[in-house]
């Protein structure tokens, strides 16, 4: 049994994380504390992954990455990276629908600080970045790992948008969900039934780790 497609999920999950915890960390900020009127449509924009059915994010993407549309022609062309059934094309594509995992826990934690607390940095002459790593972020681990790891773990185990964007090559797209998948189609039944158990564990032990850091935290403050 090849471990490959395991050690690509999670190589695609670690990249997404990280790249959209830059990006949602700034967004999830802005949303938490804006009184504009753009509020709600930013933030349905930012969850529309989570209602929209896989084959149509999918889709989208690949007519978007396609060497035929502007944004494809623009990457292969300037940066000679192509978009479609390659790796870079997965963590671009995984950015896309698990951004709203990343951004609500960190919204929500943001929005659950005690503004006096906020308002004494400004106060105290911090600027909003300060205020931002240095007091809202070390107040707020629980969803910050909540945002972190749920965001790790959704990207390793989607499967629609991975199928359509990246297809199935080994070592380059062939993740485990899409491994079983194929497994699945050739009735290898008894690789199926391991591969989808050890995801099974895997994801079980991620949101295990996730509860019992927020119960310890919770009894540490007396939350």
């Amino acid at each position: 049994m090849s471990f490959e497609p395991f050690i690509l999920s999670f190589k695609l999950a670690a990249l997404t994380a990280f790249i959209l915890f830059c990006i949602a960390l700034p967004l999830a900020w802005f949303l938490s504390q804006t009184k504009s009127r753009t509020k709600p449509f930013l933030e349905a924009l930012t969850a529309l992954p989570i209602v929209l059915p896989p084959s149509v994010l999918g889709f989208y993407l690949l007519w978007a990455f396609a060497y035929s549309s502007p944004i494809g022609h623009f990457f292969e062309e300037t940066f000679g990276v192509k978009l479609v059934f390659s790796f870079t094309g997965l963590v671009v594509a995984s950015c896309f629908y698990s951004l709203p995992f990343m951004v609500q826990p960190l919204q929500n934690g943001f929005e659950s600080l005690n503004k006096n607390m906020l308002e004494a940095s400004y106060i105290a002459g911090k600027s909003k970045f300060q205020t931002l790593f240095f007091v809202a972020l070390p107040n707020m681990k629980p969803a910050v790992l909540t945002a972190v790891i749920v965001t790790f773990a959704h990207t390793v185990g989607e499967f629609g948008v991975v199928l359509m964007v990246g297809g199935s090559i080994p070592g380059e797209t062939k993740v485990a969900s899409v491994a079983i998948y194929e497994m699945v189609e050739n009735m290898d039944y008894t690789a199926a039934h391991i591969y989808s158990a050890i995801m099974v564990g895997i994801s079980f032990i991620v949101l295990l780790s996730v509860y019992i850091f927020n119960a310890r935290h919770n009894r540490r403050f007396g939350l």
